[in-house]
């Protein structure tokens, strides 16, 4: 039976951690340069990623964590320095190096994941997952197929940005994307610290 309160608390969780606003800019600054087509379809294959990665942490993930004797903890701190990395890389120019970044696919890594699969998400999924009884997974596993649909529109919509703002616009939105990802980065190393501090 679908529980709307169920959907609802899980569908806005995921809406700010996964924050399909905040996307956009970061999508528009990895994706830069490439045909318009290429960047529609690197955006449903973000999507098809972070919602592979999250139904399977969804399905198995406390096990695969159990198993590899790695802490949620863990997982946050990791997410937070691979995004550091690549935050990095967007303030500093890198990302404008066609030999860098052309072949590269960037929806898989950092798209997909960890910037949409991103630890927060994968937790929360977890929890929900564990704690809703038989007859709220439906309404779990709806707010996750919905999320997922919000985070496709955001970044297809976001293209059209694009041919209002240029290159200049792209240059500044890359910067400012950068800022934005370390940010959250720094956050999410700080969060999972913090929890490590506060268990021991």
């Amino acid at each position: 039976m679908f529980d709307i309160a169920v959907f609802g608390s899980l569908f806005l969780t995921l809406f700010v951690i996964m924050d399909p606003p905040g996307i956009t800019p970061i999508f528009l600054a990895l994706t830069a340069g490439r045909p318009a087509k290429v960047q529609k379809k690197m955006a449903f294959q973000a999507v098809c990623v972070a919602f592979g990665v999250i139904a399977v942490f969804g399905v198995v993930g406390q096990q695969i964590l159990d198993y590899l004797h790695v802490s949620t903890q863990a997982l946050m701190i990791a997410g937070g320095l691979l995004l550091l990395l690549v935050a990095l890389d967007l303030l500093t120019g890198k990302t404008d190096e066609p030999k860098q970044t052309k072949d590269v696919n960037v929806a898989l890594v950092p798209l997909g994941m960890p910037l949409l699969a991103g630890p927060g998400a994968i937790v929360q999924v977890i929890l929900a997952v564990q704690h809703a009884s038989g007859a709220e997974q439906v309404s779990v596993w709806v707010a996750i197929l919905a999320i997922h649909v919000v985070l496709f529109l955001a970044m297809r919509f976001s293209l059209l940005i694009i041919r209002v703002i240029k290159d200049g616009g792209v240059v500044l939105v890359t910067r400012l994307a950068g800022m934005m990802l370390s940010a959250i980065a720094v956050q999410q190393i700080i969060n999972g610290v913090t929890q490590v501090i506060n268990g021991a």
